[in-house]
């Protein structure tokens, strides 16, 4: 299941000039992130935006994936958010880098991928869904872009694994991954393994006993 993008999000851009790590830490310091819009036939523009408007322009569904009307100098741009660089330790966001894009062209982007429901059947086991991978590499054009990818493993049993064949892409959308690559998989705990191997050995061993009254019958005879 997937939802598709189909409005764009307004977002302001300033010009700048002043390049270094200096001025760029001045611009954080006064909450602004710096960054550059670059596509295809046009020349990279420096530009500047605020922390708090991106962090707004990039809170729906969509996440990091949401189309923007970047508007920089009176112009607007259609762009996505191509990279995001974060401080090491913070891992507050340092420099942005938008991407100019074509509605109608198709580009290669990361959707999240999320889990809905309870897999009962596994949890009985002791086992836990886990997610093989937090998104799905699509190609598609913005027009057609997912906001997510959701699975339900409701239904999911112990042995079972999702790969990404077995994910529905909508309409216009490829996937870019091996069709085989595992996306959701069953995790079995330790003590699950250990009491699974358990039950085989008691198995064994009572298949492997001789009763008892057998063995007295064959020492009498």
């Amino acid at each position: 299941m997937s939802n598709t993008l189909t409005s764009n999000t307004r977002l302001v851009a300033q010009t700048r000039t002043a390049a270094g790590s200096p001025a760029a830490r001045r611009l954080r310091a006064e909450g602004h992130i710096p960054g550059v819009l670059y596509g295809r036939g046009m020349t990279p523009v420096s530009v500047t935006v605020e922390r708090r408007e991106l962090r707004a322009a990039l809170s729906g569904p969509a996440g990091v994936n949401t189309v923007l009307s970047l508007e920089v100098g009176g112009k607007s741009y259609p762009a996505v958010v191509k990279e995001l660089q974060r401080h090491p330790i913070k891992r507050t966001v340092s420099h942005i880098d938008f991407l100019q894009v074509d509605m109608n062209v198709e580009i290669t982007v990361n959707i999240p991928l999320h889990l809905t429901g309870e897999a009962k059947a596994v949890m009985a086991e002791g086992g836990l869904v886990d997610k093989a991978v937090d998104t799905i590499e699509v190609v598609c054009t913005p027009t057609n872009m997912p906001a997510e990818f959701s699975v339900d493993i409701t239904d999911m049993q112990p042995h079972d694994v999702i790969r990404l064949s077995d994910l529905v892409m909508p309409t216009g959308v490829t996937a870019a991954g091996d069709p085989d690559m595992p996306i959701v998989t069953v995790l079995t705990t330790a003590a699950a393994v250990a009491e699974g191997q358990g039950e085989e050995a008691g198995a064994e061993g009572e298949t492997a006993e001789t009763p008892a009254g057998e063995g007295e019958a064959a020492g009498g005879e």
